[in-house]
């Protein structure tokens, strides 16, 4: 089915050419810091962790979002979803990847993640972490792969499969978890020390990647002639909002815990974040325009959502707008706020605040090209073997 990837038209071929460009940026950047080392990026002392783990840590959501399609479709017995559901474990598998490629942009040396294979330490919440991704990336080739193919000659899975379908799914809810539980077991970092972690992120997760498959559910729509079906959509954006409302839930939870418990350590992440810490006669406020933009993004596409809702109204223009809005606030909050609200007020009292370089942000657009032009790739294999079945 490879082969099918090598068709296309000429807009086709401009959008991954377009995509290897940034690669080839990326590839470049990442060969600087391969030489010359991690300096040139904007992490240090204080801040071990920057832009690369903040990806990683939101893309380990959009991975698994694509559960909210594999469950109500699999044990469910939901049919609508039998067109999306395969695009949803590809998504997933472009996310691993690009996880993986954002785990060894941040170690440095690549070799060195050969330690947790050579060296298991399962006292070790990376090791783990490092378990389960592997195994949901492998799940996912296997069932995606299998499925289509059957599809492809219009025969039934085999039953053997289905076993790592159910397995799948305890495994995209462990992705996160364990992902999560990295930051819920530092002690010294006080805004990551609550154990509402695991839920804030599930639920950000089962927002986000649901958002991305509509918006790519919309684009193909008008690009490759594949119709997910209006009742697939509408359930998609209903799970969305669901998610979307319990995240800023647990988001107003972690304001609750600072300021009424009178938290310092809580308290100052989210001053620093929302509205600027004031130390030492310093006020430090470079992530504030960020994070106001993702509330009003959240809450701007909640309130379309309801009233597109309410007024019965399908347009697909406002549906793609709304989803563009979750994904990137949700990307704010968890791909940048998170991460560096966590690391900004360190054990000592101290504000670092943490401004990636343009090798970083290079590498960065690199990789996430890379995961576009892979999740390119895998779904017009899925869509031309889609348009082959409905031809016979």
């Amino acid at each position: 089915m490879i082969e099918k990837a090598l068709k296309g038209n000429s807009n086709y071929w401009m959008w991954l050419a377009f995509l290897t460009a940034f690669i080839a940026v990326g590839a470049i950047c990442y060969l600087r810091q391969f030489v010359y080392g991690m300096h040139l990026t904007g992490m240090g002392r204080d801040l071990s962790w920057g832009l690369y783990i903040s990806q990683f840590t939101f893309l380990v959501g959009v991975a698994a979002g694509g559960l909210m399609l594999v469950l109500p479709y699999y044990i469910h017995n939901y049919k609508v979803f039998g067109r999306i559901t395969i695009l949803g474990e590809f998504l997933a598998i472009a996310s691993i990847v690009m996880c993986l490629m954002f785990i060894m942009a941040d170690i440095g040396q690549p070799l060195r993640g050969l330690n947790m294979i050579f060296h298991p330490t399962p006292n070790s919440m990376l090791f783990w972490d490092m378990v389960v991704l592997l195994g949901y990336l492998s799940l996912n080739v296997i069932c995606g792969w299998v499925i289509l193919t059957a599809e492809k000659k219009q025969v039934k899975p085999p039953k053997w499969v289905y076993i790592f379908v159910y397995i799948s799914i305890p495994f995209a809810v462990s992705i996160h978890t364990v992902t999560a539980m990295l930051y819920c077991g530092l002690p010294g970092r006080h805004f990551w020390l609550t154990a509402i972690t695991a839920p804030r992120f599930l639920a950000s997760a089962f927002a986000a990647g649901p958002a991305l498959i509509v918006i790519a559910c919309l684009v193909m729509k008008r690009i490759a002639n594949f119709d997910a079906g209006k009742e697939a959509v509408n359930k998609l954006i209903t799970i969305i909002m669901y998610a979307a409302i319990i995240n800023a839930f647990f988001v107003c939870l972690e304001f609750f815990v600072g300021y009424y418990s009178n938290i310092p350590g809580h308290k100052h992440s989210l001053e620093y974040l929302f509205f600027g810490l004031e130390h030492h006669g310093h006020v430090y406020n470079n992530l504030v325009p960020f994070m106001w933009t993702s509330v009003t993004f959240c809450f701007g596409a909640l309130a379309l959502f309801a009233y597109m809702k309410i007024t019965k109204m399908s347009n697909d223009l406002l549906v793609g707008i709304g989803c563009l809005m979750t994904f990137i606030a949700l990307w704010l909050d968890k791909g940048l706020g998170f991460v560096m609200g966590g690391l900004a007020v360190n054990p000592l009292d101290e504000v670092v605040e943490y401004y990636p370089t343009a090798n970083e942000i290079g590498i960065t657009l690199g990789i996430w090209a890379t995961g576009f032009l892979l999740v390119t790739i895998l779904y017009k294999i899925a869509v031309k073997v889609e348009h082959e079945v409905e031809g016979h």
